[in-house]
């Protein structure tokens, strides 16, 4: 199993909306997939030149368009698979046969980096997480001190509840959690830390939750 020094994981922020675009990869061979293509597509690609880059494909962590705005500016320049959960392909915005449906549990790899994809319905319907060595870039499903909101198109707050508790929460206390967007004071955090300190993680049950993130507790 490759060790963490191997992996290759670079944070950029790109775009008027602070995403976190991110390129995980090996450092040995520089085959990389970047998560989130979106906005300047340029900058991404001058930043794969500048490190010797391969772009080995991408990983779309929900549909919404500040995190998919440059798929088709990519596949101008790179012919590449593009993973999509496929409960979220009927949103998606581009329509390529680059676009590869994903669904929980399936993992690809660049170089000897194993990435895995973590399903995690909520804040859309096909909204997926990304587990590499230790680390989990969860895309809007869980910010630093927040979650992904659930009113818009294909969100529910119950759905989101569960991929909280039931998947993202059974992750070890050191696993660096690495958001979709800068919306906190740091960069990344641990999923020790946000489970002592997330108003979200800390709901006791789904009732608290619905009343903390909706307003609306399920008996109504």
């Amino acid at each position: 199993m490759p060790q963490e020094s191997s992996l290759y994981l670079k944070q950029v922020e790109i775009g008027p909306m602070e995403n976190f675009v991110y390129f995980i990869g090996d450092k040995k061979t520089r085959e990389v997939f970047v998560v989130d293509p979106a906005w300047q597509v340029d900058t991404i690609l001058k930043i794969a030149k500048e490190e010797d880059l391969k772009i080995k494909g991408a990983l779309v962590s929900h549909y919404h368009f500040d995190h998919t705005n440059g798929i088709g500016e990519l596949l101008e320049s790179i012919s590449c698979p593009i993973y999509v959960n496929k409960k979220d392909i009927p949103y998606l915005d581009v329509a390529s046969d680059a676009i590869k449906a994903s669904e929980n549990g399936m993992k690809v790899k660049a170089g000897d980096i194993e990435i895995e994809m973590i399903h995690t319905p909520g804040h859309t319907p096909g909204s997926q997480c990304f587990h590499v060595c230790d680390h989990l870039v969860s895309g809007d499903t869980l910010f630093i001190g927040a979650c992904g909101r659930t009113d818009l198109p294909g969100g529910d707050p119950k759905e989101l509840y569960y991929s909280l508790t039931q998947k993202l929460m059974k992750f070890d206390d050191k696993t660096v959690l690495c958001p979709g967007h800068n919306y906190s004071d740091k960069a990344t955090t641990t999923m020790g830390q946000e489970k002592k300190t997330n108003p979200y993680l800390i709901c006791d049950s789904l009732d608290n939750f619905l009343r903390f993130r909706t307003g609306v507790s399920e008996s109504r």
